[in-house]
């Protein structure tokens, strides 16, 4: 019967996995690493995880991930270049870069894993930009036909890019995203 895991020897691996990601890139991770910083033996994080992939997805499930709001004002296109805006300055942090590469190579190892990340990445910005356009659409600023689920998909796609190539969006290049949005979705009715 396997020993439990400890707690604390748990913990240290997991912002372990958090420093390196920080400091070197994934690429750059190894057991060995990660098993001098958080002071354990490589056995034992052998014996909890089988991959350096599975280390850094459970250490992105456990941790702190703060969402940018979505405004909610009278103007739904500068509530979508506000939020474009403060996604696409965090996408230019080297952290996000490299969050953004280590969850396509998680993702491509452990298909399981990366949706159970991509749940607890994406599925927040998701549900704020399905509720925020379902406030669009009730206002009569957004056609009753769209698909809110679709744009959020669109919305998260281009955030992640802008992240996997370590730069932002331009103020001039997050305008015409979301004028090219409005047009897609806006009422021309209203």
């Amino acid at each position: 019967m396997p020993r439990p895991r400890s707690e604390k020897a748990r913990r240290a691996v997991l912002e372990s996995m958090r420093a390196a990601l920080a400091s070197g890139g994934y690429e750059t991770v190894t057991i060995e690493g990660l098993a001098a910083e958080a002071e354990v033996s490589k056995q034992t994080i052998y014996r909890w995880w089988p991959s350096k992939a599975a280390i850094l997805g459970e250490a992105l499930l456990e941790g702190s991930l703060p969402t940018p709001a979505l405004p909610v004002t009278d103007d739904l296109a500068a509530d979508l270049r506000s939020w474009f805006s403060t996604m696409s300055a965090e996408a230019g942090h080297a952290a996000s870069v490299e969050v953004a590469r280590a969850l396509i190579a998680v993702t491509a190892t452990d298909p399981e894993l990366g949706a159970a990340l991509n749940a607890r990445l994406a599925g927040p910005i998701a549900e704020q930009i399905v509720a925020r356009l379902a406030v669009a659409q009730e206002a009569g600023d957004v056609r009753e036909d769209v698909d809110a689920a679709a744009v959020a998909d669109q919305f998260i796609a281009v955030s992640s890019y802008s992240a996997l190539l370590g730069r932002g969006l331009d103020e001039e290049r997050v305008d015409a995203v979301v004028d090219v949005l409005m047009r897609g979705i806006g009422n021309s009715c209203a």
